[in-house]
């Protein structure tokens, strides 16, 4: 072992190495041997009833059940009261009838080809589901709660998860040492050697904001414990290991091993043996005969992190409304003060943080903000209302574009640091920055754990570029985007993905929206019905809502909605560069006060709006590209023939307003002007739904760049050669005459 404290060493080796540590007592050598049993005949039972279906059972380490549940009585004995556990899907159906103690007809149901599913989405397959479950420790007669995460077929991809949830419960609990609140993981000897993510969550441990002050971790080892069936009951072994799984059907099964040690000796007898083998046997087949009458499946009742009061007892939400995201403008200048300010005495700022300062005071002495406002605004407003705020990320203290300076550090201090988000008010929420690792796939498994734990807390993850966000592009497919269709799971995890062509290369220009937009679950075909509750319901049916704000004011309001809508849905935010400094990008506090809201939709406000009949175009886009199609508007003095209207909120998309503004220019052409290549953005997506609410009536017709195998190039001249390109092509009243579309 490779461990440089050596405390820790000495200690493994008194507990590992101390003469006679493995000597039970015979209540104890009784107690080893049933729950061996239960192991066992939970396993011997499946394979009865069920001889043909998968289940990737136990056999070959039937002990993990036994060593898992001393584990657990050991930790209640110490005062831990909540565990939360993570592992591949060998043994899970094991784990969850024999260590969380699942109802085993509930188990036994799902093996029933004729179980129909009720309707709370797609569901999984039975070794993918996680449970949560509170009841007595029989050995220490203590409550205790236990938490198995569901998760994808990906190995190890729980790990991160865990750990975050793990963290959260144990922040909202104050168990700073990891006292009461603790994480166990297994994993197999392949996947914990070969699989990256192990050691992106290892990387977490010691870091501030993401220990979780230990974690036990059980590795099934496949050179010592053995598969008796291959990779699953389907599989035949002997097609590729033949000699091996020879040995390996000659084994005598580690319960009649230990049953003869013990009736040997004396501790059990023979009939004592029997009369435990027969009560499990019993216990199953009472239970098997129960799972006959259920005959629908309840997704929620396999619910790994449920949110007591939250919602209806039928687990559906308490509205189907959103009140408005404005606040008070005395508390927009309050935080707005208090981000100008060091609250904190004696303490010296770097000179160059002191402009920032004085901006930030001189913006809100003018009611307007920028970007970094606008967020230091909706952040506040949170924790005065009680709300946990966490923001993680690569350098999000500071801000990959130095705009953000959430975190002051002393010029003449080493390591003294102020946060002034955590002085707004004496009574507030906590507010939690944090540098994480170099990691993404970890760090957003860990934040996406974090959300879990509770709905009443804006839980975000930074990348540093948007388009690093693939290195944990698991991460998004199996968990956020498909989570609550799989699992019944609610999540409210921010991603904030700097996005933009401003000609900096493939790998720092784009957040890849056109991937979140073609996970997005909403028909391009499908022309909805209109209602007062029509924004609410179209949320509620997302299965993410995924945004690209052209104004800080909306920045704002996305954030703020996101807390105050009565459900929790995953926020995809391609966020601003060049913008975080653009003298046009402010909004006034007019726009955030009481009473005002998300705009989903930003209509043209100019000229044009006030002459729809003479307008020629009118061109739809969304993000950065507005401000470049304003300023050439004016330049080419179109501003009463050219309409530009902004989609802020891309998906879900807002038919109702988008029908509004068709409407208001029945003899424009229609365009779509994006910056990004024609086989990435948002025209893909957005096309098939602008044909739809028209009734395919008319084109929609592209502007951008041509298609391209790269996200952006990487040569300035070739960047904004194009850029021309296609500003030319927006404002060219007559370039798509005579064309068919």
């Amino acid at each position: 072992m490779f461990i440089n404290d050596v405390e820790q060493c000495q200690w493994i080796r008194q507990k590992f190495e101390t003469p006679g540590v493995m000597k039970f007592t015979n209540e104890e050598k009784r107690t080893l041997l049933a729950r061996l049993v239960r192991s066992m005949r939970f396993e011997d039972f499946l394979a009865r009833k069920w001889s043909s279906e998968k289940r990737f059972g136990l056999e070959g380490c039937e002990v993990m059940i036994p060593a898992l549940k001393t584990i657990i009585d050991k930790s209640s004995e110490m005062g831990i009261e909540y565990v939360i556990m993570g592992m591949p899907h060998r043994g899970r159906l094991n784990v969850l009838a024999n260590v969380i103690r699942k109802e085993l007809e509930q188990i036994f149901c799902q093996f029933d080809p004729k179980l129909e599913a009720a309707d709370e989405g797609s569901g999984d397959v039975k070794y993918h589901l996680g449970m949560y479950h509170e009841r007595i420790n029989r050995a220490t007669n203590k409550k205790i709660t236990l938490s198995l995460m569901a998760n994808p077929s990906h190995l190890e991809a729980v790990d991160p998860v865990v750990q975050g949830k793990t963290k959260a419960e144990q922040f909202y609990r104050g168990d700073t040492a990891g006292k009461k609140v603790m994480s166990i993981l297994l994993h197999g000897d392949a996947a914990f050697a070969g699989q990256g993510v192990v050691y992106e969550t290892f990387h977490l441990s010691d870091l501030p904001s993401y220990t979780t002050n230990g974690t036990i971790h059980v590795v099934v080892n496949n050179q010592v414990c053995y598969r008796r069936r291959g990779h699953n009951e389907m599989d035949e072994p002997m097609f590729t290991q033949p000699l091996m799984y020879k040995q390996i059907h000659k084994q005598v099964p580690v319960l009649k091993k230990y049953a003869d040690k013990l009736i040997a000796d004396g501790t059990v007898t023979l009939q004592e043996f029997e009369e435990e083998i027969a009560k499990y046997d019993r216990i199953c087949e009472e239970a098997y005969t129960r799972s006959k009458d259920n005959k629908i499946l309840h997704i929620k009742h396999w619910l790994d992190s449920p949110w007591p009061g939250f919602f209806n007892v039928d687990g559906e939400p308490k509205s189907m409304s959103c009140p408005p995201t404005g606040i008070s403008e005395d508390l927009l200048t309050h935080i707005g003060n208090v981000a100008s300010s060091v609250p904190v005495k004696d303490f010296k700022i770097h000179a160059g943080l002191s402009r920032i300062l004085r901006a930030r005071l001189e913006m809100t002495k003018n009611r307007v903000v920028d970007w970094a406002l606008a967020e230091y605004m909706a952040f506040g407003s949170f924790l005065k209302e009680g709300i946990h705020v966490r923001l993680s990320g690569q350098d999000v203290e500071r801000g990959t574009f130095s705009h953000r300076h959430h975190v002051l550090h002393d010029q003449e201090v080493d390591k003294r640091t102020c946060v002034p988000m955590n002085h707004l008010w004496e009574q507030q929420a906590p507010y939690t920055v944090c540098n994480s690792s170099l990691s993404e796939y970890g760090v957003l498994g860990f934040e996406l754990g974090f959300a879990m734990a509770s709905p009443n807390a804006l839980v975000c993850w930074e990348a540093q570029f948007g388009d690093f966000h693939n290195t944990a592009q698991c991460i998004i497919d199996q968990f956020i985007s498909s989570g609550q269709a799989k699992w019944v799971r609610h999540n409210g995890i921010v991603l904030l993905l700097p996005h933009g062509m401003e000609g900096m290369g493939p790998e720092h220009s784009s957040a890849r929206p056109e991937r979140f937009l073609q996970m997005s679950n909403d028909d391009s075909d499908a022309y909805p019905e209109f209602s007062e509750q029509f924004e609410v319901s179209q949320l509620y049916e997302c299965n993410w809502i995924v945004v690209n704000c052209s104004t800080p004011a909306n920045y704002f309001h996305v954030l703020r909605r996101q807390i105050l809508l009565p459900f929790r849905k995953p926020l995809i935010i391609l966020t601003p560069k060049s913008l975080l400094r653009h003298p046009e990008a402010k909004s006034s506090f007019d726009e955030m006060v009481s009473g005002t809201t998300f705009q989903r939709v930003i209509p043209e406000n100019g000229l044009a709006a006030h002459v729809p009949h003479e307008v020629k175009r009118v061109i739809f886009c969304t993000g950065k590209v507005y401000y470049d199609l304003v300023k050439e508007r004016k330049n080419q003095d179109l501003e009463k023939q050219v309409a530009i209207t902004r989609l802020e909120q891309i998906s879900p998309f807002p038919f109702d307003l988008l029908k509004e503004e068709l409407e208001k220019y029945p003899g424009a052409d229609l365009v779509w002007c994006q910056e990004e290549h024609k086989n990435s953005g948002y025209y893909d997506y957005v096309k098939p739904r602008f044909r739809t609410i028209v009734n395919h009536t008319r084109p929609i017709w592209y502007v951008g760049r041509e298609p391209a195998a790269a996200a952006a190039t990487g040569n300035k001249n070739t960047h904004l050669v194009s850029l021309r390109r296609f500003l030319d092509t927006a404002f060219n009243l007559e370039a798509f005459e005579g064309k068919t579309f």
